[in-house]
């Protein structure tokens, strides 16, 4: 099911935002296979965001993380997919939706879910919450809460990147929903007009807060096509399929270190929940998920290929699936013992000499 598709290429291989699936594109590039230490450590990753957006869920349910929480599950197989392409150095930014993104960084989860419940021991010692934690020691530059915020700054990272030299890219993650904002094209035609390498990921899940992405955006099946413009080029790519999404990575990440200039990407994915913790989703059918479910889930397509290919039996990726619930009970149990921040918190980290 691993598709790709470049912009200017066959239209009739488009997706179908309103029944949430997608029809079969035709690929100028075939998906590659992963190794069997890949499909490991791709299950590994897309596993723990997984476990982890479910115990966020449940807790905020309790009461226990409070404010907005926007959950990642059914889209893990992008964040994933584009970490296994890049390196060490090559920056992060996101929108709100940021937990997963934040995992497959190497943040601890114990900080994430510490954040999460406003504690002294978060990445922004309690006072970002779900949507604003950073690192820079895992190049990590936001969660930003203000719809295509991150976009420019993003576009700013790779400035900064070309400026110093370096061969470094910036992953700068948007929604569907932010496409329509008039300072992504301002960020388009800056980093079309600088050769900035700056890769734009579309994480298009179908639908913004409650609207599916074809009654807000024209030429919605086109979205990766929205630079072309400004001489940007694109890909449309399987985003419940981490190997179409490492290969379309590796080839975008190739462009940008080839001093080639920006290059977007749309993953064509899916949200499982809702909008955010707050929203109950009755703009789709329960049987839409389901089949999202079913026939495309990320983490059971490298499940599957792993017993098909004999690289794991049932009982290793049950022992997987034991450990990294243990882990993510151990951060939620954290995230509730760790003190609040001193009020005095309130006064620190509003200026910071750079």
């Amino acid at each position: 099911m691993a598709t790709t598709k470049k912009a200017g290429a066959d239209k009739t291989a488009s997706a179908t935002a309103k029944s949430g699936t997608s029809k079969k594109a035709k690929s100028s590039a075939a998906v590659p296979d992963f190794t069997a230490e890949e499909e490991r450590e791709a299950y590994n990753q897309m596993l723990l965001i997984r476990r982890f957006e479910e115990k966020a869920g449940q807790l905020y349910g309790m009461g226990v993380i409070g404010g907005f929480c926007h959950l990642y599950i059914g889209q893990e197989a992008v964040v994933v997919g584009m970490q296994m392409a890049i390196g060490e150095g090559d920056q992060v930014i996101t929108s709100y939706r940021d937990h997963g993104h934040m995992l497959a960084c190497g943040m601890d989860p114990k900080g994430v879910m510490a954040e999460l419940t406003g504690r002294r021991g978060g990445y922004s010692r309690g006072k970002g919450g779900s949507m604003h934690m950073f690192s820079r020691e895992k190049n990590f530059y936001g969660g930003h809460g203000i719809v295509a915020a991150q976009v420019p700054l993003g576009t700013g990272l790779a400035f900064s990147n070309k400026l110093r030299g370096t061969d470094r890219v910036s992953l700068t993650y948007f929604g569907e929903g932010a496409t329509n904002q008039g300072q992504v094209y301002e960020s388009f035609n800056m980093a079309s007009l600088w050769g900035l390498p700056v890769i734009y990921i579309i994480e298009n899940n179908r639908y913004a807060m409650g609207t599916s992405v074809a009654r807000a955006a024209a030429k919605s099946e086109e979205l990766y096509n929205r630079g072309s413009v400004y001489g940007i080029p694109g890909e449309q790519v399987d985003g419940m399929d981490v190997r179409a999404v490492k290969a379309a990575g590796d080839r975008a990440v190739a462009h940008c270190r080839a001093g080639k200039g920006p290059m977007i990407l749309e993953m064509m994915t899916y949200r499982y929940r809702g909008h955010s913790m707050s929203d109950p989703a009755k703009y789709r059918t329960k049987e839409e998920v389901q089949k999202m479910r079913q026939e495309h889930d990320p983490i059971e397509q490298v499940r599957q290929r792993l017993l098909a290919s004999g690289d794991m039996g049932e009982d290793a990726l049950k022992d997987i699936d034991k450990g990294i619930r243990a882990v993510v009970a151990e951060a939620a149990e954290f995230a509730q013992v760790d003190p609040e921040p001193d009020p005095s918190e309130l006064w620190t980290d509003i200026l910071v000499d750079a």
